[in-house]
C-alpha cells in the first residue's frame, strides 16, 4: 500500500542491476536449452548491433510449449545482487516508491515484485495459449518503453521527475537517466556512468542509498 506522503520514487533495472553479472533471460534460457544463443544476441544488443525486438523474438522462441506455472520455480534460483529486501525498506520508509523499470519478461517482473514488494513493474509480455508459451512476443518493449512506463508511473503518482531516481547499468537505462532527477550507474557499463549522476559500485544494493537520500533531503 502506497503512503499518502510519498515524496518521490525509485526506478529500479532487473537485468545487470539486481540479477549481476548475467540477464534473467539468460538465467531462464539455460534451462529453456537456448542459453549460449541468446547470450550472443545480448551482447549484440550492448554493442547495438542488434536491437531490442530481434533479442526479444530470439528469445521468445526458446520458450514455445512451456508451462507457465513451470517458471516461478525456477526463478527462485535466479542469483540476485545483495540488499534489496533491505532497500525497497529504506524506500518505502523514506517515501520513496520502489518499482521496477526493467526490460525484462513480464514473469520475472511479476515474481520479483511479488517476492520484495515493489509498486509495478514494466516489461515486455511473452504470448500464452492454454497456459503454455507459444513462442511469439505478445507485447514488446524498448529501452524508450522503459522510460515511458516510468514517466506514466511518475504522473500516477502525482509527482514531478526531478524527485525520482533511476538505477540501473546499461544501455537500456539511458533514456529513463535523462528524465529523472537523480540517476545511479550501479556497477554499471562506460556508458551509463557518463550519463549518471552518480556511479556505485559494490556487491550490496544498499550502497546506491547515498545517492538516493538526495531525494529525501531534497523533499525536507
Amino acid at each position: 500500500m502506497l503512503s499518502s506522503d510519498h515524496v518521490g520514487a525509485v526506478f529500479f533495472d532487473v537485468d545487470g542491476t539486481l540479477v549481476p553479472g548475467t540477464s534473467s533471460s539468460v538465467f531462464l534460457a539455460g534451462f529453456l536449452g537456448h542459453r549460449d544463443e541468446l547470450a550472443e544476441a545480448e551482447d549484440a544488443y550492448a554493442r547495438g548491433a542488434m536491437d531490442n525486438r530481434q533479442v526479444s523474438e530470439l528469445d521468445a522462441a526458446g520458450w514455445k510449449g512451456t508451462p507457465e506455472d513451470q517458471v516461478a520455480g525456477w526463478l527462485d534460483g535466479l542469483p540476485l545482487v545483495s540488499g534489496i529486501p533491505e532497500t525497497v525498506a529504506w524506500c518505502r520508509h523514506n517515501g520513496l516508491v520502489p518499482v521496477l523499470a526493467t526490460l525484462a519478461w513480464s514473469p520475472v517482473g511479476s515474481y520479483l515484485t511479488d517476492r520484495f514488494g515493489f509498486h509495478a513493474f514494466s516489461g515486455p509480455r511473452l504470448e500464452t495459449v492454454d497456459g503454455r508459451f507459444t513462442g511469439r512476443v505478445a507485447r514488446h518493449s524498448n529501452e524508450y518503453g522503459k522510460r515511458d512506463f516510468a514517466l506514466t508511473q511518475i504522473r500516477e503518482l502525482g509527482l514531478a521527475p526531478r524527485s525520482c531516481a533511476a538505477v540501473g547499468d546499461s544501455r537500456s537505462d539511458l533514456p529513463l537517466f535523462a528524465s529523472v532527477g537523480v540517476s545511479v550507474a550501479f556497477n554499471a557499463s562506460a556508458g551509463a556512468r557518463d550519463a549518471a549522476t552518480v556511479a556505485v559500485d559494490d556487491d550490496d544494493l544498499r550502497g546506491v542509498l547515498p545517492a538516493l537520500s538526495r531525494l529525501v533531503t531534497a523533499a525536507r
